[in-house]
């Protein structure tokens, strides 16, 4: 890697939002979800979660466009055990859905451990998904139309959330643990040995401080005799 693709990475780092994230409720359109998923990174999250039926999400990662580089998508079939986790974590779970209770997008403090909610197109969020949200919110307009796109939506409400997490300081330090840190690190920088590790069922190996591969050789050497060992007491 480069001192600037090193930096890069430190900097983008630094600045993730652990207790931000975006849960989409059935939303399906593998386009529609990209685009969140692009938001989602450009705002410093890094997991977003999505209830999703099979062909859909299998055509969503068909037209993916390695939107999951950057950006880990929990994958559920039900909408109940991502809301369970969240709430359990602490999130409050803003539905963007327009109801006779719902409040103007702004008046929300999305400096709390917050879970954007957001529905399928034209059908919006279900009803069970209405009944999870702590708050619901809307997006003013003044036009025709009687509502935005939901990547659009999805934009609108995660701009002012990372408005005022800057306002508040939020994007000023390390806000992810040092172990995920480490991780995302790795990961980001050496993608191919990442798949390699993955794949094989090892650990990363060491990075010296510039970034790379502390004596990848050695590290080469080592893993291919694991393996050898492995395959050998399979046999």
């Amino acid at each position: 890697m480069t001192p600037a693709r090193i930096e890069r990475l430190r900097q983008v780092l630094a600045r993730r939002q652990p207790d931000l994230t975006v849960l989409t409720d059935y939303v399906h359109k593998g386009r529609n979800l990209s685009a969140i998923i692009r938001t989602a990174d450009a705002v410093g999250i890094s997991d977003v979660h999505c209830v999703i039926g099979d062909s859909d999400y299998k055509r969503f990662l068909g037209t993916s466009m390695g939107s999951h580089s950057w950006v880990d998508v929990h994958r559920y079939r039900e909408l109940a055990p991502p809301v369970e986790l969240l709430k359990t974590q602490g999130y409050q779970i803003v539905a963007a859905h327009l109801s006779p209770t719902a409040v103007d997008f702004h008046e929300v403090d999305y400096t709390k451990p917050t879970a954007l909610m957001l529905g399928a197109e034209r059908v919006g969020i279900s009803e069970q998904g209405e009944a999870y949200a702590d708050v619901h919110i809307t997006v003013p307009m003044v036009g025709m139309v009687e509502s935005f796109n939901v990547s659009v939506a999805a934009g609108i409400i995660l701009t002012e959330a990372r408005h005022q997490r800057q306002q508040a300081g939020l994007y000023d330090q390390q806000r992810i643990d040092q172990a995920t840190y480490d991780r995302l690190f790795f990961e980001w920088g050496h993608p191919k040995v990442r798949d390699f590790c993955l794949a094989n069922q090892l650990a990363y190996p060491p990075l010296r401080e510039d970034g790379e591969i502390d004596n990848p050789s050695a590290w080469y050497a080592q893993a291919r005799e694991l393996l050898a060992a492995r395959a050998a007491n399979a046999s």
